[in-house]
């Protein structure tokens, strides 16, 4: 049992911070394709019901098992196991909420540490005068691809290095002074960029800057509903999937989190008001992002072969060109930012599970935790990086 006595300081800091943990990179890349290759505006409707009937009870539970277990100083999910009931094996299913979280780290950080590259790229306006096939080689020269059977790039290794040293320093600070403060400057930052991208997303029109159509028409078809899709038992699966992928549940980071309230705590209000901050990321800001844009310059034949990855890294920095020196850097800037703010928030929400069964079974100190859980990312990521050419980052992922 752990001696912590860290709690977080404020609740609109808690919500931020779980909301941080559920809102990643899938809202904005994976979400938009879900819809699309599921009914559309169709696809909302298994989706809150997927919400309501699925995910905020689970929200609950998870909420709930975490306080619980906090009472007694445990905060990761083996220790509040072990305290909810009799049986002496279920803080081993527990041991689930650290590996999944320690293994999903080390892949997603390699991908935040992309979105922190690419900022940066933005700023200093590296696209300009590219072409789609250019910036299509300029990612893949990014990543180091190429013949050898280890191929790397100092630049992604570097801008790695730098991104999972971002987390251990907020990680190291702790609780409220580290999570929590994070959270409340990168969440609203993150917010703020979306309602401006969508707002310039939207307002595009047939002609401005190089605009083939309405990006309305992308909006249109995102969401004009195709209703017979729900018949197909796959796009109930699918919505239910993505809810479940969204809200984080399942991995052991809210319980995490919810170990740090206070005994009175409202679980029910928290998780409910986290969850619900998520969806509106993903469902108002995610799909009126990627998809407008798109179909914007490219036309709705892109929609085809739409892929979130790489229309983000591949394609968009080329259509970010088109709205001028000033805009395209603030626009680059602004994509980027917002995922790399999504990906830190919950990247250290992949950490703090790992680093509180370090310092509750093993009494490490919280710094020691953080060079452990640093070194263990490091090297498990390794392989993402050596070997991306061979397919072990899709293996991980």
């Amino acid at each position: 049992m752990s001696g912590t006595n860290e709690r977080w300081a404020s609740r609109i800091g808690l919500i931020l911070a779980v909301a941080g943990n559920a809102v990643g990179l899938g809202n904005f890349l994976r979400f938009p394709a879900q819809a699309i290759n599921n009914g559309g505006g169709a696809f909302i409707i298994p989706y809150l019901v997927s919400l309501v009937v699925m995910g905020i009870p689970l929200l609950w539970v998870e909420w709930a098992i975490g306080r619980h277990g906090g009472q007694y100083g445990h905060h990761s999910t083996p220790g509040m196991l072990d305290v909810l009931g009799k049986s002496r094996v279920l803080k081993y299913f527990g041991v689930f909420g650290i590996f999944t979280n320690l293994v999903v780290a080390a892949y997603y950080s390699y991908i935040e540490s992309w979105t922190l590259a690419y900022t940066f790229f933005s700023l200093f306006d590296v696209f300009n005068g590219m072409n789609q096939q250019e910036v299509i080689q300029y990612f893949k020269s990014y990543l180091g691809t190429g013949d050898g059977f280890f191929n790397f790039s100092p630049v992604a290794l570097f801008f790695f290095v730098v991104t999972l040293g971002l987390n251990l320093w907020i990680l190291s600070r702790g609780i409220s002074a580290g999570i929590e403060k994070a959270s409340k400057i990168l969440m609203p930052l993150l917010i703020l960029f979306g309602i401006f991208l969508a707002i310039r997303a939207l307002t595009l029109e047939a002609g401005e800057s190089g605009a083939v159509e309405d990006a309305i028409a992308g909006l249109n078809f995102l969401w004009t509903p195709q209703f017979d899709s729900l018949a197909n038992p796959k796009v109930w699966l699918a919505a239910a999937g993505q809810v479940f992928f969204t809200l984080s549940v399942g991995m052991g980071s809210i319980h995490c989190y919810a170990a740090y309230l206070r005994k009175n705590d409202d679980v029910a209000l928290n998780a409910a008001s986290a969850g619900f901050m998520n969806e509106f990321v993903e469902v108002v800001l995610g799909g009126s992002i990627v998809i407008p844009i798109a179909v914007a310059y490219l036309g709705l034949a892109s929609l085809s072969a739409f892929s979130g990855f790489g229309m983000s890294f591949m394609t968009l920095p080329m259509l970010f060109e088109n709205w001028g020196p000033f805009l395209s850097a603030l626009g680059g800037l602004a994509w980027f930012g917002l995922l790399f703010f999504a990906g830190i928030t919950s990247s250290i929400a992949m950490g703090q599970p790992v680093m509180a069964f370090l310092q509750d079974s093993f009494k490490f100190t919280r710094q020691k935790s953080t060079v452990l859980f640093g070194f263990a990312v490091f090297l498990l990521a390794l392989p993402t990086i050596l070997l991306y050419d061979h397919g072990a980052f899709d293996e991980y992922d």
